[in-house]
């Protein structure tokens, strides 16, 4: 008998598939490969639609912004490559309206548009607040203005009334829905009036000294505008151009980037938490599938199967289970991300590109290469079982996987997850601290097993005790196998649990649902007191105040610096305007002081956010000198801080640790959350008429509604992770059922009853599950707070009482998965178990 090992994997794969020893190999690589893919379908296709719709975001394929109108040589290389060009100018001002209809004011982003505007994207409008938008291709009328419509409530206007602008007067005709290059920063969130080009020289808004922002949009073929780029940035290198950039999507709505990174980020976790538990669950499922083909096996040598070809055909046999595994899982995959778009609904405007075929090559590939690095090295072991197991049962059993073998594996393994976790410090964190966490539970269990033996006193303990302590005892590599399995499936369940509430929530309190909603600039020192008075007679408690002064920094440790000091763009910007200067004599609450100390009261010294420090090349010790308008102050780096620039605080780049700024024109800053009082803006700009106003309640309920999506994206995607876990729990336990099933057999036959029996088996795996709880529980905390810290950036401490639950939670799971699987055990008939052993 000669079979080639395809046709002999062809039989034992029908013969497998039929008695049901592939199912659970099957249902992890198909869990793992549809975590996988369904992030990376979602991904692909995101990514293509972020791409995409960033000229939307941009207002065109390239965009050259400038504090000065737009330098001729970038229009005129513009018009030689055959680009078409809009320009646009931006800048805040105050809006108001006349004194017959009240005379209120409120800072407004004018923006004046070209025929043709926008390149790219749709500008949408209404006829009047609340009705039904649509998209246009026209600009406002001269003479007429487009407004948002939150403006027209501020400034108690309504549609066709006129809107006075410097020394013009615009007639409202639209309400603007969607503005597709709107972008970010502080002024975007005041509301936007378009206006014409040709009515901006009546407004005599435009003087030498405004802070105005030309953009240069252009757009057309892609080799062209690429040609374009590619020039710009050689000019933007001379030095004899000041105040230009050319922008990207990421100079663009920094807020959402970060969410969308950090929902990119939650998923990748997920689903690599389901892929390497399904790699736990395929070692742990090939290996009882190769123990109970050993006496096949031996069969199968003694008819004159050759090694070579009995190995052949577990590799075929396996590799087309990884196929069509990975297949399915694929499938599956490409389904589930279809959620994923459902529930990240409104994030891309528009319908996302198809997906490549990358997603599909990676899932096949990941299917196969978890399935031969953790299925098919115990499986290979068949081939050399020798023809002597026949009448001998004792030899030819399973030994430990090569190490080298396991090794390739497990490595190609860990790469690929590397690959497809999207950011290297997530990937080393999850794959390194899996790989830690299953070293520490198999030390941990196998020094538990032995203090177990030693602790169990035999004569006073009970009868069924004393048989759990030896059915663990008397296998300790079995047992250090099922304990650090079941740790590994409680490990991603715990961390889960941790994921859904504690750090989700530590999410959401990074910008919090009732996060300051106004931003109040230029209150005067003499009208500091009545402005508070004003908050406090309103109910409004526990908002930010601060002074703010605006200084330019001229000089670093004594050595004068501007813009051609710098290569790093930003660095050029920063040193080339003001900053916005503060001084308190404790440090922010919501800022965290990560290097040196702030010492209240200490002058000559000066605090820097962390993230300016590094893109100026600043460090503790450094002496900063600033010109405020005319007085010079020197100071010294003390500390540094690490501001979260999403959390809609007040937050300065600098601030000097005193609680008093001598000789400083000092105005102050107030933000808070607005009380639900009508009329409350209003009444307070009427009150304070120099102040600036802006409602920010827009872009906060912007950025928490996009949470709220992709946490739900991030819940849903929990339930494959979640499965997985339940794979491994149930492999781990059924690992050694037949195992149990013979000794169990010999206490019956001896006259064991079933309740004993049944006592011993609860007993067993009570033992094991807290054991396996209480370990993974510790190690989840320990890796949530690292993902806290290093991956997803905010503060994050578990509760004490989460290493206990975890271990009540693995004695409840164990318990139910060992009913599920081992049920039949005890069940089963002594005489039939007695002669599977000696058959």
């Amino acid at each position: 008998m000669n079979l080639s090992f395809l046709r002999l994997g062809w039989r034992t794969l029908a013969r497998d598939l039929r008695a049901g020893e592939l199912r659970l190999v099957i249902v992890a690589v198909t869990l793992a490969v549809a975590a996988l893919t369904s992030v990376g379908f979602f991904a692909d296709r995101l990514q293509g639609g972020l791409q995409r719709d960033a000229l939307q975001l941009l207002g065109g394929d390239a965009v050259v912004a400038s504090d000065n109108p737009t330098p001729a040589a970038f229009v005129e290389r513009a018009r030689a490559l055959g680009l078409q060009s809009v320009t646009t100018l931006g800048f805040p001002t105050m809006g108001r309206a006349s004194d017959a209809q009240g005379g209120a004011s409120k800072l407004v982003a004018l923006k004046s548009v070209q025929p043709g505007y926008p390149l790219r994207g749709s500008l949408r409008v209404a006829d009047a607040p609340g009705a039904l938008d649509q998209p246009t291709r026209d600009i406002p009328a001269p003479g007429t203005a487009w407004v948002d419509a939150p403006l027209l409530e501020s400034l108690g206007l309504a549609m066709g009334d006129a809107l006075l602008l410097g020394d013009a007067q615009l007639r409202i005709a639209r309400i603007i829905a969607i503005e597709p290059d709107r972008g970010a920063g502080f002024m975007s969130f005041a509301p936007r009036v378009m206006i014409n080009e040709a009515d901006l020289p009546a407004t005599g808004l435009v003087q030498p000294a405004s802070r105005i922002t030309y953009r240069f949009a252009v757009t057309g073929p892609a080799a062209a505008v690429k040609a374009f780029n590619t020039w710009a940035e050689a000019e933007l290198k001379k030095p004899e151009v000041h105040g230009v950039r050319v922008e990207s999507l990421e100079s663009g709505r920094p807020e959402m980037r970060q969410t969308l990174d950090r929902a990119q980020k939650f998923l990748s976790l997920v689903a690599l938490l389901a892929a390497l538990l399904s790699a736990v669950a395929v070692a742990l499922a090939a290996r009882g599938f190769a123990a109970e083909h050993l006496d096949a096996s031996a069969m199968l040598r003694v008819l004159g199967q050759s090694q070579r070809t009995i190995a052949g055909a577990y590799t075929a046999e396996f590799a087309l289970v990884g196929l069509c595994a990975s297949a399915l899982g694929v499938a599956l995959g490409y389904l589930v991300h279809y959620a994923f778009v459902l529930l990240l609904a409104g994030l891309v405007e528009s319908t996302l590109p198809p997906p490549s075929a990358w997603p599909v090559a990676f899932g096949l590939g990941m299917g196969l290469t978890l399935l031969f690095a953790f299925g098919l090295p115990p499986v290979l072991q068949l081939a050399q079982v020798p023809p002597l197991r026949v009448i001998r049962r004792d030899v030819g059993g399973l030994k430990p996987a090569s190490l080298a073998v396991l090794g390739i594996g497990v490595a190609g393994f860990a790469a690929l997850l590397l690959a497809v976790s999207s950011d290297i410090t997530l990937g080393l964190i999850a794959v390194g601290g899996f790989a830690g966490a299953v070293a520490l539970f198999a030390g941990l269990s196998w020094v538990a097993v032995r203090v177990l033996r030693r602790s169990v006193n035999e004569a006073t303990a009970p009868r069924w005790l004393v048989l759990a302590t030896r059915q663990i005892s008397a296998r300790p590599a079995f047992a250090v196998v099922q304990v650090s399995s079941l740790a590994v499936g409680l490990l991603a369940l715990v961390l889960l649990v941790l994921l859904r509430t504690d750090l989700i929530d530590s999410w959401r309190r990074a910008t919090p649902p009732d996060a300051p909603n106004r931003f109040v600039i230029n209150v005067m020192p003499d009208q500091a007191d009545a402005f508070r008075q004003v908050l406090r007679d309103h109910g409004v408690a526990g908002y930010d105040w601060y002074p703010m002064f605006r200084g330019r920094l001229i000089a670093v440790n004594g050595k004068p610096v501007g813009p051609a000091d710098y290569t790093d763009d930003r660095a050029k910007r920063l040193v080339d305007r003001e900053f916005n200067l503060s001084n308190a004599a404790e440090a922010p609450p919501h800022n965290q002081i990560v290097a040196g100390a702030w010492t209240p009261g200490e002058e000559g010294a000066v605090s820097v956010e962390e993230g300016i420090a590094d893109t100026l090349g600043l460090k503790l010790g450094d002496r900063l000198q600033f010109d405020m308008g005319g007085m010079q102050s020197e100071a010294r780096i003390t500390s540094l801080r690490k501001v979260d620039w999403g959390s809609m605080r007040a937050n300065f780049f600098v601030m000097y640790p005193v609680a008093h700024m001598k000789d400083a024109p000092v105005t102050y800053l107030a933000a808070y959350r607005a009380p639900e009082v009508n009329g409350f803006d209003n009444a307070l700009v009427r009150q304070f008429p120099n102040i600036t106003n802006v409602d920010m309640g827009a872009t906060i309920a912007q950025v928490q509604r996009v949470l709220d999506q992709v946490i739900r994206a991030v819940e849903f995607l929990f339930a494959f992770t979640l499965a997985a876990g339940l794979v491994v729990l149930f492999a781990a336990v059924t690992a050694t059922r037949e195992e149990r099933a013979r000794e169990y057999a010999i206490m019956r036959a001896v006259g064991a009853r079933a309740s004993l029996l049944r006592q011993v088996q609860r007993a067993e795996l009570v033992g094991v599950g807290l054991l396996a709880g209480f370990l993974a529980s510790v190690v989840a905390v320990a890796v949530g707070w690292a993902l806290a810290r290093f991956v997803f950036d905010f503060t994050w401490t578990a509760a004490p009482w989460v290493p206990l639950v975890g271990a009540v939670a693995g004695a409840v799971l164990a318990l139910a998965a060992g009913w599920w699987g081992l049920r039949e055990v005890l069940l089963r008939p002594v005489v039939d178990t007695l002669r599977r052993a000696a058959e």
